[in-house]
């Protein structure tokens, strides 16, 4: 398998019709049983190279060898670009993109053509790139292993998942976008009724099967911002699936 050099690579491919692209970056060195795969979904109006920016998660893929993959969302212009997560957000959610489907299609073509750990693939995302990662969580389970959502709560539960999928998700209680609390946020502009960030842990909690009750424990602080950071974690579920969410308390979208 002949591969690009190290770094950035834009890709495209045809789905529903639409030419759709994704920003592949490649760590240095594949290990013997192919590279992890990160995909992360860009937040509503923004853009994959603003979220390889956004997140540093190129950066962290040179340290740790995986593929960080960028997908791209679309909307009427490039300052609109959404995904469909299901209940939320913009235009891909009024003209009901297939945003699964796009995402099963990426991880098609990248074993086409890097050495990919298809037992390691993982989702992330910033806001509505955060509930695209928990659509593919329920709706790709069988290619999706773990998820990890900022600032994004699932847009539709129940959960029919086939399968456990761990989570670790993170939010601010002063998001005035996607509220921590759930409901309408003050500045969000598709003014969705947003579930909470404890809804959505607490509806894969109970599907995974982990334990009703928790471990939290307060961080140590690491920056002077002014937040205080709290993880709790549910365990004892299925496959040894468990369920994590960090609240930062005095942060906002972000």
């Amino acid at each position: 398998m002949s591969l690009p050099p190290p770094g950035k690579h834009w890709r495209s491919l045809e789905w529903e019709g639409r030419q759709r692209e994704y920003l592949v970056h490649l760590p240095a060195s594949a290990p013997p049983q192919g590279w992890p795969v990160v995909l992360a979904y860009h937040g509503s109006a923004s853009s994959a190279a603003h979220m390889v920016e956004f997140s540093g998660l190129d950066e962290v893929s040179d340290e740790r060898g995986f593929l960080a993959v960028f997908p791209q969302g679309l909307g009427p212009d490039r300052l609109r670009r959404t995904w469909n997560a299901g209940g939320c957000c913009g235009w891909a959610y009024r003209e009901n993109l297939d945003d699964v489907g796009f995402s099963a299609a990426i991880l098609d073509a990248l074993a086409q053509e890097f050495p990919i750990d298809r037992s390691r693939v993982y989702a992330t995302g910033m806001s509505n790139g955060g509930m695209m990662a928990y659509r593919l969580a329920d709706e790709l389970s069988d290619r999706i292993a773990a998820i990890a959502p900022v600032a994004g709560p699932m847009s539709r539960p129940p959960v029919h998942a086939k399968r456990a999928v761990p989570v670790c998700h993170f939010h601010g209680t002063l998001d005035e976008y996607a509220p921590y609390a759930g409901g309408v946020g003050p500045r969000s502009s598709s003014k969705t009724d947003f579930h909470s960030a404890e809804a959505s842990v607490e509806a894969w909690r109970q599907h995974n099967g982990c334990d009703p009750a928790y471990h939290e424990e307060m961080l140590p602080p690491i920056a002077d911002d002014g937040t205080v950071v709290t993880r709790r974690r549910w365990t004892g579920g299925r496959d040894g699936a468990e369920v994590v969410l960090y609240t930062i308390d005095g942060m906002g979208h972000t």
